[in-house]
């Protein structure tokens, strides 16, 4: 399997578990079918929800269609995924302006994280959002990696000249550098 295709499946992944993932939290007794919530913010909720899941399956879609601009469709994909998360950080800094909180009552309690005498309380739906940003920028990091295997040269000692060999549209490209030490 090539970079390009390994981090094509790991998006997909990720693009998956966010459509499915904020399915299974949101449209449940916690959330959308919360008796306590106003029925207008259930209705935004699963408004919200539903955009995700579309957006999630338009760029699996968008990420495995044959076709041109394959690289282009890689990273607006990237840029798609990376959307909601987003808009998640700037829900989060902003809260204190409309009132918002992470959680209530009836949700998913913050994790409690002892580290001997020190304890973390982490919010979830932070460390999730996080984690995905994280993976995105690793899936863009395999995609735009190329393979590169050098020959190393000893020229004199403490001196090397290395021949690069990358692939480019199957094209070998080589070019020496030198290292000293």
């Amino acid at each position: 399997m090539d970079h390009r295709t390994l981090a094509c499946g790991l998006l997909t992944v990720l693009c998956g578990v966010q459509g499915i993932a904020t399915m299974a939290i949101d449209l449940n007794r916690t959330h959308a079918a919360n008796p306590e919530w106003p029925g207008h913010a259930r209705f935004h909720l699963v408004w919200q929800v539903m955009t995700a899941a579309l957006l999630a399956a338009l760029e699996v879609a968008l990420l495995w269609w044959s076709g041109p601009a394959e690289p282009r469709r890689f990273f607006l994909v990237l840029l798609l995924a990376s959307v909601p998360c987003l808009a998640f950080l700037i829900a989060l800094l902003s809260r204190r302006i409309y009132g918002g909180s992470l959680s209530d009552p009836n949700g998913i309690p913050r994790a409690r994280i002892t580290l001997g005498r020190i304890v973390f309380h982490a919010d979830l739906n932070l460390v999730a959002v996080l984690a995905a940003l994280v993976s995105r920028v690793a899936s863009a990091a395999i995609y735009w990696n190329e393979p590169v295997s050098e020959d190393r040269v000893l020229v004199r000692p403490g001196t090397w000249v290395t021949q690069p060999r990358r692939v480019r549209a199957g094209i070998p490209c080589r070019g020496p550098r030198l290292i000293r030490g």
